[in-house]
């Protein structure tokens, strides 16, 4: 029998929980550089269809599922999919909700440091990018470089500890010791506090750059409203071409579907396991919705109103344009070097994108606690001990393989893309074809304040979205994985990076196997989830 439940302590709570999980550095760097690489405006198209049929249907998927696995008393992936699947095989496909989260929490803890460290030299003026304007782009990057150690491997340790370590320390035991506190006393009363100051943080910012004007006046043209535009008017993906032209681009709705599956951390398993400490008669359809439109507030009204138009002022249409590291630690401390008070918003801004980056985290650590509390039948202490020495290792590989951060990225790619979108295909496949589209939707409604309309889940999650997902992965990986297979067949890190992914799932789908024979019995049970409203096929 599973260990007794925990709750959440408020309605806010969850909502504060999982909109905290959903909003971290996707929002603030990752989609302005999707939309300016994208067609600006035209990538919006894309966005919000994506959005309506790929994350509200899957982020209600995980919410059901999770809802419907918690009344049995079950609170992670492999444990839930196993009782709604009503076969022990799901067992082992739940192990995709384990690897997930452990391998991003990787590699994403250590960015996490790097913006603590970013705004702890802000808050001691200990980033100096020199005197000369013409400078402050290269100073700019090689003070990167030197914290993070992309020029090669093992500076991190080499001649001891480098300072950037102990930010990772600093930034792994606080989340250990929030993980620790569990999900009401922890999680919860964290994300309470956090998420409001985050948003304040990030309006201050904010009202910072709508106010610049035009701070050069020899050139008029780098201007806020020219800011703006060059971020959301639409424009070709391709020069010469009408802006028309960019919505028959694929790659323009690949980049669509990735950010919403990264921006509302669906795929991860996060939303089920949180979704499974609700009550029987709590709300999941207006919960779900509201903390998807306060994510979708960070990235659409704050992240896309201050990355990229304050680029622009003060280095034009070139320096406006990055990836998300490139944008965020090497282009940003330029504008703020440019801006009035920018040592001070240079704190505000990456304090914020700490508070926004350990809420994440935080969700992904507690599928996996929950797990090896269910599956090892231990207590919240042994079960934070075994995670936190996997994940310590994990990280400590990133950190020390760091030239051209080669296994953050690959890492990234085969589990914070691929995988994501893997398992967001199987939990609506789940939702809709095993446990039944109907029945699913006669759970959604339990204490619902709004009512979902059924062919969300008769007819979107069971056709449009799945038919949907399985498109965009396979034009995904049709355009992706050739590179990234060609990188592995040289060998080097990222082939040890696959390897320590591998390593990872065998050691879960192992757990799961020995938690399975506890687990068997619950098998016979799963006949009375049946609800109201779903026949016994659920169809």
């Amino acid at each position: 029998m599973a260990r007794p439940a925990e709750h959440w302590g408020t309605r806010i709570g969850v909502i504060m929980a999982v909109a905290g999980s959903a909003v971290g550095l996707g929002n603030f760097l990752r989609f302005p550089g999707q939309v300016v690489n994208n067609g600006g405006g035209v990538f919006m198209i894309p966005y919000f269809c994506a959005l309506l049929l790929l994350g509200i249907p899957v982020c209600w998927a995980e919410w059901t599922l999770g809802k419907a696995g918690g009344r049995l008393g079950y609170h992670s992936c492999p444990a839930i999919l196993g009782a709604v699947g009503r076969h022990r095989a799901w067992h082992y496909v739940g192990a995709l909700g384990l690897l997930m989260p452990t391998v991003v929490y990787v590699y994403y803890v250590v960015i996490e440091s790097w913006c603590l460290a970013y705004a702890c030299h802000y808050a001691l003026g200990r980033i100096d990018l020199g005197t000369v304007p013409g400078e402050y782009v290269a100073r700019s990057a090689e003070f990167f470089q030197r914290m993070v150690g992309t020029d090669q491997d093992g500076v991190m340790i080499a001649g001891g500890l480098h300072p950037s370590v102990w930010f990772w320390m600093v930034t792994f035991a606080l989340n250990f010791f929030l993980i620790y506190r569990g999900i009401s006393r922890g999680i919860e009363k964290f994300c309470n506090i956090a998420m409001p100051v985050m948003a304040l943080c990030a309006v201050a910012v904010l009202v910072r750059v709508l106010t610049l004007g035009t701070p050069d006046p020899t050139r008029p043209e780098q201007n806020v409203l020219n800011g703006l535009g060059f971020m959301w008017n639409p424009k070709p993906v391709h020069a010469g071409e009408n802006w028309l032209t960019s919505l028959a681009e694929p790659k323009v709705w690949l980049a669509a579907a990735g950010q919403i599956f990264f921006t509302l951390s669906v795929g991860f398993g996060v939303i089920m396991n949180y979704a499974s400490y609700l009550r029987p008669k709590d709300d999941i359809v207006l919960s779900s919705l509201t903390a998807s439109a306060t994510n979708e507030t960070f990235e659409v009204c704050l992240g896309g109103l201050i990355t990229i138009p304050a680029a622009f002022v003060f280095l034009g249409a070139t320096g406006a344009v990055g990836g998300t590291f490139g944008l965020g630690f090497n282009t940003l401390p330029v504008v703020f070097e440019y801006m009035p008070a920018g040592r001070l918003f240079g704190f505000v801004w990456f304090f914020m994108l700490f508070l926004a980056a350990i809420t994440s985290s935080l969700s992904l650590l507690q599928p996996v606690i929950a797990f090896l509390e269910e599956a090892l039948h231990v207590g919240r202490q042994a079960s934070v001990t075994i995670l936190g020495l996997v994940t310590a290792l994990g990280s400590l590989f990133v950190i020390y393989f760091s030239r051209d951060l080669a296994a953050l990225d690959t890492l990234d790619f085969w589990t914070g893309n691929v995988g994501i979108f893997l398992l967001g295909t199987l939990e609506v496949i789940m939702l809709a074809w095993i446990f039944g589209a109907r029945r699913g939707h006669a759970v959604a409604q339990e204490g619902a304040e709004l009512r979902p309309p059924a062919w969300m889940f008769t007819v979107v999650m069971r056709y449009i979205t799945p038919a949907y997902l399985l498109l965009v992965f396979a034009l995904w990986c049709y355009w992706n994985a050739p590179a990234y297979l060609k990188t592995l067949a040289r060998g080097g890190v990222p082939l040890l990076s696959v390897a320590v992914i591998v390593t990872i799932l065998v050691f879960f789908l192992l757990m799961v196997h020995l938690a399975s024979r506890r687990w068997g019995p619950m098998l016979a049970r799963t006949r009375d989830v049946v609800v109201m409203g779903g026949s016994e096929d659920g169809t």
